[in-house]
């Protein structure tokens, strides 16, 4: 296992720190997610060593949003790197150039688009291009493989799509015991990789016909390895896939409900399901 970034001294480092801060310079430490708003509930945004849990229901826009995260990262310069076991790597390019663009992924995929969506499409690509991103699927990895790919990348942010599609660490008697293991070691990956380390979650434990179907700490199951490992913990809620005679068509809440560093709450976001597109409700991009 690759040693975990030592300081020899963390309090002096602290210090400078928010002298550099107060003197104008940037928080080396903070990775911005890209979303103002978001980055004000968690004090400037994602820390590095951080292990940050996204869960929330199926459908509900998850993979949408770390992704997006990973672009706005990406197009500050800062690299990202997103792991997943659900797309290979040209699917995940073919969706990032849906949310870059502002067009349908099915017409993407069919290849039929009107002149205007084929210019966005091709500046989007001119965009992405020398963006610096690198896209690790799972298949015929093994975790430590995953993990150590992370390692070697050495980025600022890291994204896991998703936890429970991670290569099995060990024999497990369940998928929760395994889960479980999982979340322990991905801290351990955030803190010997220093990034900050953004892993999607289905939510086993989620009744959407309870009274509040909002994601809750206990919906990520796991025997409470979420809640107690995480350093902090989202959860995605769009209320028109509960309410469809009251919810607002793409209003989402992103809620914070665990912080070890700080505030709880929730940000209100839009969703553009035909784009797959996230923005800011309060710093809408322009």
């Amino acid at each position: 296992m690759p040693d975990i970034p030592r300081r020899t001294n963390p309090i002096a480092e602290v210090v400078n720190r928010v002298d550099g801060q107060l003197a104008g310079a940037t928080n080396a430490e903070t990775v911005s997610s890209g979303f103002p708003s978001v980055d004000r509930i968690l004090g400037g945004g994602l820390r590095r060593r951080d292990l940050i849990v996204l869960g929330g229901d199926v459908g509900v826009g998850k993979s949408s949003f770390a992704l997006a995260v990973a672009l706005r990262v990406a197009e500050r310069g800062e690299s990202a790197v997103v792991v997943s076991g659900e797309m290979d790597e040209e699917r995940l390019w073919e969706r990032a150039l849906g949310i870059e663009s502002r067009t349908r992924i099915d017409d993407i995929r069919r290849g039929k688009l009107s002149d205007e969506a084929r210019a966005a499409l091709g500046a989007a690509a001119v965009r992405l291009r020398d963006r610096p991103m690198l896209f690790i699927p799972t298949a015929a990895e093994s975790f430590e493989d995953v993990a150590g790919r992370i390692h070697a990348a050495g980025a600022p942010l890291t994204v896991v799509d998703y936890l429970q599609l991670l290569p099995p660490r060990r024999a497990a008697r369940d998928l929760a015991e395994e889960a479980a293991a999982a979340v322990r070691r991905l801290k351990e990956v955030a803190l010997e990789a220093d990034t900050a380390l953004l892993v999607v979650a289905q939510l086993p434990r989620h009744n959407p016909k309870r009274r509040d179907p909002r994601p809750s700490l206990d919906d990520f199951g796991a025997l409470g390895a979420v809640k107690y490992h995480a350093d902090v913990v989202l959860g995605l809620y769009r209320e028109e896939m509960y309410q469809t005679t009251r919810g607002v068509e793409g209003a989402t809440e992103l809620i914070v409900a665990k912080n070890r560093h700080g505030a709880t709450g929730f940000v209100d976001l839009y969703f553009y399901r035909d784009w797959m597109r996230f923005e800011d409700m309060v710093d809408p991009d322009r």
